[in-house]
Order: structure tokens, then C-alpha cells, then sequence
């Protein structure tokens, strides 16, 4: 009895909110981040110094923590330890197990005290209060570009070293992150674990389904400090951020070409590749981007996911909805950078520019007239 209480306790998520009530007496000299124990600030003060004594004798990754290369291991072994008992799913990590226990009971226990969210895990819940502070302790050696999660850090520092650690046992394909290769297994198997309540649609994927659920709630928690506009998604919204910021850190590796989206960028170069990965199962037909197939598969299904709150018309193409909202809305979010004009869409404001430019040619041309005229 005192062995199952002890485990309920560490299994048993507390239905409150995450609040801090213990005393932390040490504290990172690097960031002042404080701890409970000992060993936890000397385990943290590692993401700091960058020391990892622990090495895979199978791909001599190396790693921090001792039990970072226990769990690690397991991609090698193929070791699933944890089973759900609902429908006998196994899975490589205890923090994985509890995210799909909770796709059955749809319990999310934790909340964020800033903004009272709620979340299925005292992870998420932690990772989500960081967006509120701004805190990003995370940084970057090879670029300086610092994260506020230590799982989009680590997945970053990949894009440097290239390392793909997780392999698909069905087709070979190397993935740089665990949640990418799970992703890619339901390519395979076709599963979609996560479904709907609202119209019981179901996704393969976490993210597409959290995503998918704020069309019906209407949800937009990501806003823009500079012009105050918010997002449903925080890819839109970083994407966003870049306008104002004129920022582009993806850059083609055929031609140089630069983007402020990751998207657009892999988008652009399977222009140069010809890859074509979206194929209809229909009639065949291959595509290089999602959009344009997911658009095409509407030709067979009748369907258009994007509908008008305002005069119910429907859309199959989430840009041409987009548009389209702001014909209700009024809202002009592209400003021309010569004269300060707003346009709702980004064609008119690119008319306007070469309009002006023109204008600005033909003016500097005429006084060019003037003044050989008067010099003669």
C-alpha cells in the first residue's frame, strides 16, 4: 500500500495551478535561476558550461545527464517501457505515456497563473509561462540565438550539426527530432490518435490538432507588440514579427534567395530539386507544396475547410480566406514603406510601390530636362 501511494503520488497529475511555494536556496551564478537541491543547479549549470561526460557507445552522441543517455539508448534498443491500458499503445518516454493517457480523458490540470490557460502537463505548463516573462536562457553557441524551451534549443543546435539520431524502422528515412519521426510512423500506419470533439475530425499530429480546434474556439494567443495584431498559430505570428522586422534567416542553398518563413524557403527549393513528396491518392497527381495539394484533393472531395463567419463563403485555399476576411474586416496590414499608405492586401500595396516608383522616375527625369535646358 505505501509503495502504490508513493507511485500515485508521482503519477497522479494535481488538478491546480503550478505555483511555487518552496524555498530555493541555490541559485545559477550564470542566469540566477534558482533551485531546491544541489544537484539540480549543478545539472543546470551544465546547459552553461556545455560539458557532456556521458557518451552512446552505438552513435557517440554525447549527453549531460545520466538519465538523458538511458532515454536516448532506448532509440537504439527500440525499447517502449511505458503502455497505455486503454489501447495497449507503448512508448519510449514516460512524458510521451502521459500526453496520450491524456488524449482519452482530455484532462489538462495545470494552469498558467498568468493567463489561466489550461494544460495537460506541469512540462507545458512551465514551457507556456516563459512566453509570458520572455525569459530565453537557452542560447545558442554556433549563432547566438537564444530559446526559451530546452526541446526547441536542442532541436536548433541539430540544424548545425546535422545530426539525425532517430531512424524509421519501415523506410530508413533519419530524423534531427523524436516528434518528427513519431509524425512520420503514422505516415506508415495511418493513425490519427488525436480527435475533435467539436466535429470529430482526427490529426496524426499534436500540433495540427491544437491548431485545428482554435477555428472553432476562435482563440488567438499570440500578439504582435508592434502593431497589436494576434494570431491563432505562433508560426503566423513569427512570420509575422519578421515583417516588421524585415528579417530573413532562411536562405536558399541553390541561388541565395532569402525568406522570412522556413516554409517558403523549402517550398522555393524544390523549385531547384523538382521533389514533388504530395501525391493524390486519387489520380496521382504529385505536388511540391501541401497547400496546393490539400487545395487539389478538394477538387475530389467537394469540400472547403475555410469558411466566413461573416457571409458563410467558403474557401479552399487559406490565403485566398484570409483575403477575403479582410473585405469585412477593413483591416490593412501592408504599409508602403515610401509614403505610409495602408493596403489590405499585399498585391495593391505592390501596385501602389511600382506606381509611386514610376512617378518618382518620370519626376526626376523631367527636372533632369530642366535643368540641360536652363544650362543651355
Amino acid at each position: 500500500n505505501s509503495i502504490r501511494g508513493h507511485m500515485t503520488s508521482y503519477t497522479t497529475p494535481k488538478p491546480c495551478e503550478y505555483q511555487e511555494f518552496e524555498e530555493k536556496p541555490y541559485k545559477c551564478k550564470e542566469c540566477g535561476k534558482a533551485f531546491k537541491h544541489r544537484q539540480s543547479r549543478h545539472t543546470h549549470e551544465k546547459i552553461h558550461t556545455g560539458e557532456k561526460p556521458y557518451d552512446c557507445k552505438k552513435c557517440g552522441k554525447a549527453f549531460k545527464l545520466r538519465q538523458s543517455i538511458r532515454r536516448h539508448e532506448r532509440i537504439h534498443t527500440g525499447e517502449k517501457p511505458y503502455e497505455c491500458k486503454r489501447c495497449g499503445k507503448a512508448f519510449r518516454y514516460h512524458h510521451n505515456f502521459q500526453k496520450h493517457e491524456q488524449t482519452h480523458t482530455g484532462e489538462k490540470p495545470y494552469r498558467c497563473k498568468h493567463c489561466g490557460k489550461a494544460l495537460s502537463s506541469l512540462r507545458y505548463c512551465r514551457i507556456h509561462e516563459i512566453t509570458h516573462t520572455g525569459a530565453k536562457p537557452y542560447e545558442c553557441k554556433q549563432c547566438g540565438k537564444a530559446f526559451s524551451c530546452p526541446s526547441y534549443f536542442i532541436k536548433h543546435e541539430r540544424t548545425h550539426s546535422g545530426l539525425k539520431p532517430y531512424e524509421c524502422k519501415l523506410c530508413g528515412k533519419a530524423f534531427s527530432c523524436a516528434s518528427y519521426i513519431r509524425r512520420h510512423e503514422r505516415t506508415h500506419t495511418g493513425e490519427k490518435p488525436y480527435k475533435c470533439k467539436k466535429c470529430g475530425k482526427a490529426f496524426s499530429c499534436s500540433s495540427s490538432f491544437r491548431k485545428h480546434e482554435r477555428t472553432h474556439t476562435g482563440e488567438k494567443p499570440y500578439e504582435c507588440k508592434q502593431c497589436g495584431k494576434a494570431f491563432s498559430y505562433s508560426r503566423s505570428f513569427r512570420s509575422h514579427e519578421r515583417r516588421h522586422s524585415g528579417e530573413k534567416p532562411y536562405k536558399c542553398q541553390s541561388c541565395g534567395k532569402a525568406f522570412t518563413c522556413p516554409n517558403s524557403c523549402r517550398k522555393h527549393e524544390r523549385i531547384h530539386s523538382g521533389q514533388k513528396p504530395y501525391v493524390c491518392k486519387e489520380c496521382g497527381k504529385a505536388f511540391n507544396s501541401l497547400t496546393k495539394f490539400q487545395r487539389h484533393m478538394m477538387k475530389h472531395t467537394g469540400d472547403g475547410p475555410y469558411k466566413c463567419k461573416d457571409c458563410g463563403k467558403l474557401f479552399d485555399c487559406p490565403s485566398y480566406f484570409h483575403c477575403h476576411e479582410r473585405t469585412h474586416s477593413g483591416e490593412k496590414p501592408y504599409k508602403c514603406k515610401q509614403c505610409g499608405k495602408d493596403f489590405g492586401f499585399p498585391c495593391c500595396r505592390q501596385i501602389h510601390e511600382r506606381k509611386t516608383l514610376f512617378m518618382q522616375t518620370i519626376q526626376q527625369s523631367l527636372q533632369h530636362a530642366v535643368l540641360r535646358s536652363n544650362i543651355r
